[in-house]
C-alpha cells in the first residue's frame, strides 16, 4: 500500500512511524519535516499528504503534529478525505470501520512507540463497515464534501 506521511516536526515518533510503515511493506511518501527541504508547517504538509489520498496517488495517509488536532483539521479540508485523530487502538479501529477513514492523524506528544504500533495494527486490520447506516453516514459526508448536503 502507498501511504503519504506528514509531520511538522522531526520527532522520534514520526521517524518510528515511517520505519514501522516501511517494515510492514508499505511505500511511504514523506512530507513536511520528514522530507528534506519541504515546508514543515502542519497546515501545509498535512494538506499535501491528504491531497495524495484525494488525488489517488496514495491509498491512505498519516498526518502528525504536536497534538494531532491541527493536522486532522487541515487534512479534513481536502474534499474526499476523512481524517480521524486517534489516540488509541479502539478509536483507530472505529474510525476505519464506521467512518471509512482514509487518513489517520496522530499526536507527536502523546503517542508512544508501543501505542503507535497498537494504533497501526488496529488501523490496518480495520475494514469499512457494510452496515447500511454506516454507509449512509459516509455518503452524507461525501455530500458535504461536494457542498450539496441533503436536507
Amino acid at each position: 500500500m502507498r501511504i503519504a506521511v506528514s509531520s511538522d516536526m522531526d520527532e522520534p515518533v514520526a521517524r518510528l512511524l515511517v520505519e514501522e510503515l516501511r517494515g510492514r511493506g508499505h511505500e511511504v511518501l514523506a512530507h513536511g519535516a520528514l522530507s528534506a527541504g519541504a515546508d514543515a508547517r502542519w497546515a501545509v504538509c498535512s494538506e499535501q499528504a491528504a491531497r495524495e489520498v484525494a488525488d489517488g496517488r496514495a491509498d491512505q495517509a498519516v498526518v502528525c503534529c504536536w497534538t494531532g488536532t491541527g493536522a486532522s483539521i487541515a487534512a479534513n479540508k481536502v474534499p474526499g478525505v476523512r481524517a480521524a485523530l486517534c489516540a488509541d487502538a479502539y478509536t483507530a479501529d472505529g474510525a476505519r470501520r464506521w467512518n471509512d477513514a482514509n487518513v489517520l492523524a496522530l499526536s507527536l506528544r502523546v503517542t508512544s512507540a508501543p501505542l503507535l504500533r497498537e494504533i497501526l495494527d488496529a488501523w490496518f486490520a480495520g475494514a469499512p463497515s457494510e452496515d447500511a447506516e454506516d454507509l449512509d453516514n459516509v455518503t452524507q459526508v461525501e455530500r458535504l464534501d461536494r457542498g450539496r448536503a441533503a436536507p
